[in-house]
């Protein structure tokens, strides 16, 4: 549990849980304090994904199946005992969706809102960019990734941090091949969704997946680039936001 669920805020009486799911190349740090600042009735997790952190020396998952396996073996209990949300960031909303899928196929359980950030559609040029890595030279990954901000300059000036992003980058990358995003479920879903994207970034194609659900849907477009919830003006306003929604997912 402690290897792939980073929960530092433990809230045992809480009345729902949040699973939050970290972009590519990411790993749980910035999502680690919003169990302390989140409302006390809901319990925050952060999933680590094998490869980084203090799992750094098992190997990468090979595709998507073993990633949403993995977590369904630790998380399911839980899951079953209480309400849950999702959010995942870019590469993590991907990761929350198909673990949605497989929960909803197998067990009937369906979180009480999805919340995706930065995940663009398939026919948007950067899902197009990010399952076509492994195609693309290593320098114009790392301008790529520099323009987008979510990585510190003076980690791109890193050899050894440069090269261990990269081969983390491209194993993210090589899971999300494996898993058919084309083919996203129409009204598949009946719990509520809500898309937030960096409003620098043109065509976004959010739209896409707010065909998942018979719920309410909304999208909401926050000041910055993809990495927008770095700023902590808006990384406030999800936290407000997911608040509101997920304390009133019973009415």
């Amino acid at each position: 549990m402690d290897k792939l669920v980073f929960r530092p805020y433990k809230r045992p009486n809480a009345l729902y849980r949040l699973i939050c799911f970290p972009w590519a190349g990411g790993n749980c740090s910035f999502f680690a304090r919003w169990g302390e600042v989140f409302s006390s009735t809901i319990e925050v997790s952060v999933i680590r994904l094998p490869g980084r952190e203090c799992r750094a020396k098992e190997p990468f998952a090979k595709d998507m199946t073993e990633v949403i396996n993995e977590i369904t073996s630790v998380l399911l209990k839980e899951l079953q005992e209480k309400p849950f949300a999702f959010f995942g960031h870019s590469f993590g909303s991907y990761v929350s969706y198909a673990l949605a899928v497989h929960l909803k196929e197998e067990y009937g359980l369906e979180p009480v809102h999805l919340f995706f950030s930065g995940a663009y559609g398939p026919k948007s040029e950067y899902f197009s960019v990010l399952s076509k890595l492994h195609e693309i030279e290593d320098t114009r990954i790392l301008g790529y990734f520099e323009e987008l901000g979510g990585v510190p300059p003076e980690f791109l000036q890193n050899e050894q941090i440069t090269r261990r992003l990269l081969f983390t980058l491209k194993q993210d990358q090589k899971i999300l091949r494996t898993y058919p995003l084309h083919d996203i479920r129409r009204k598949y879903f009946s719990c509520d969704v809500t898309c937030f994207n960096g409003s620098d970034e043109a065509k976004q194609d959010s739209e896409a997946w707010l065909a998942a659900t018979s719920g309410d849907t909304a999208i909401y477009n926050l000041p910055g680039n993809h990495f927008y919830l770095l700023e902590p003006s808006n990384e406030t306003f999800l936290i407000k936001h997911m608040t509101k929604c997920i304390e009133n997912s019973d009415i």
